[in-house]
């Protein structure tokens, strides 16, 4: 039995279809493609048709019995939100931090005392499987509701082989679980373990020599990410992890630039790094080099806001040419939402994206930074059905009215799973 919907008479529909391939830069960030009195035909998880509502008529009025019809007048339709940066398979919580926080202690010094990444790997070594991931599929229905459809997850909060293997295998199975779809980042090099605390090299080994592999023969991951930072890792170890992992077919990530300048940018330029994430201290030259190499810039504006920190300088990076992605960095330390929507808003309000940009950076350039642009990021005919119905008319009324969830109804792969 064919599963049919058909969306019809949407305020706009910003559909983000493009002619050219990989993410968009500078003005094409501003093209939203939208279609006036839009409209979408799905069959069978596949968008077949896309167009005004008086062309898609035109082609299936004669099937419209076989459709479950939506009349989306006065709405704003776009696609499914793309989140390419989560921590969100891990055990705990760590709502004691903010307290200290707000009373004065930094990220670090929190990291160091024990707390922090450390903290949340203790409780997520101490969780089981099945405990894991009923706490993931609670995290991952927040996402869907507030109109995410696709997001990328990371391990590192095992820091040792058992937990990193049970991480990356708890996200197999909310991916087979959960209607979003889940892209799998291995990221052991998250933090240096408190076991190894003093034997900082011993532990790059281990990642290298053991982690690495046992991940690619598994298949559990697609990327590989580091923490490049000082009292972290190093910019020479973080290389030599980023390469270790290119060895076995895993595409780099980096966490870059987060707390101090440290040449993470330019280091995710020079190892062909799919993204780097954060950048809040990247430099000018870590800017051009991410440019000229077509690495797309992650950015966390909830996680600035979070840690009481300027944000990245998203607009500067925009006007150098670099592919701006924005992301909840979903994460109990630092970041521990799953309101995309309220990232968007944050893009324009503290990195000055256009209301445009940051929906671009938030759907198609998102997708490309996890290498789902094939499949999902923008409504073209032959990529998954994975559609937002948001209680708004148009594209500026999303990001100006800020920190609420417009969601309406939301469909993945062409089924209604929120409405």
């Amino acid at each position: 039995m064919k599963n049919i919907v058909w969306i019809k008479h949407a305020s706009q529909l910003a559909t983000l279809s493009q002619s050219g391939k990989g993410p968009r830069i500078k003005k094409a960030m501003n093209e939203l493609s939208i279609i006036e009195d839009g409209s979408i035909w799905i069959e069978n998880g596949l968008i077949k048709a896309v167009g005004t509502t008086e062309e898609l008529e035109e082609l299936f009025e004669s099937r419209a019995h076989e459709a479950e019809i939506t009349d989306a007048t006065g709405h704003l339709v776009t696609p499914g939100l793309v989140d390419p940066h989560t921590h969100v398979a891990y055990g705990g919580s760590r709502e004691k931090e903010f307290e200290m926080r707000l009373e004065g202690a930094t990220y670090m010094e929190i990291m160091n005392a024990g707390g922090g990444i450390h903290s949340t790997t203790k409780m997520t070594r101490e969780a089981t499987e099945d405990e894991l991931v009923a706490q993931s599929l609670r995290r991952l229905d927040s996402f869907l509701n507030h109109g995410v459809t696709t997001i990328e997850g990371k391990s590192g909060y095992g820091l040792n082989l058992e937990t990193e293997l049970k991480q990356l295998r708890v996200m197999k199975r909310l991916q087979n679980e959960h209607p979003i779809d889940l892209v799998p980042t291995f990221m052991g090099a998250h933090a240096v373990p408190v076991e190894y605390k003093g034997r900082e090299e011993e532990y790059v080994t281990l990642v290298i020599d053991e982690m690495i592999p046992a991940v690619a023969k598994e298949q559990l991951a697609i990327f590989n990410d580091v923490f490049c930072e000082v009292g972290v890792f190093t910019p020479e170890q973080s290389r030599r992890i980023l390469e270790a992992g290119k060895r076995y077919g895993l595409i780099p990530k980096i966490h870059a630039d987060e707390i101090e300048p440290y040449e993470g940018a330019e280091l995710a330029a020079s190892v062909g790094a799919i993204s780097a994430e954060h950048l809040l201290q990247a430099s000018d030259e870590g800017i051009q080099a991410m440019a000229a190499a077509g690495t797309i810039a992650c950015l966390l504006p909830a996680t600035a806001l979070y840690l009481r920190e300027e944000a990245a300088e998203g607009r500067k990076m925009i006007d150098a040419g670099v592919p701006v992605a924005i992301s909840t960095d979903c994460n109990p330390g630092s970041s521990p939402t799953t309101s995309m929507p309220l990232v968007m808003n944050l893009a324009c309000i503290s990195m000055r994206l256009t209301p445009a940009e940051a929906l671009t950076a938030a759907t198609y350039n998102a997708a490309c930074a996890i290498k789902m642009e094939e499949i999902t990021g923008s409504i073209e005919i032959g990529k998954q059905g994975d559609v937002v119905l948001w209680n708004c008319s148009n594209y500026q009324e999303l990001q100006y009215l800020f920190g609420v969830n417009h969601v309406n109804s939301v469909w993945k792969n062409g089924i209604k799973v929120v409405g």
